[in-house]
């Protein structure tokens, strides 16, 4: 699984439920949830 930092506990967590996208400028990131608060939490992924 893939860490990211969850804002709403304020420490990394392991991501829930992750999908790959893409912003409005073509970056590609992961989104999911956060496992204990279920915020929703990104991490931007290299190009592949």
């Amino acid at each position: 699984m893939v860490e990211a930092y969850c804002v709403k506990c304020k420490k990394k967590t392991e991501m829930k439920d992750e999908k790959k996208t893409k912003t409005k400028n073509g970056r590609n990131m992961l989104k999911g949830s956060c496992p204990k608060c279920g915020t929703t939490v990104c991490k931007f992924v290299k190009n592949d």
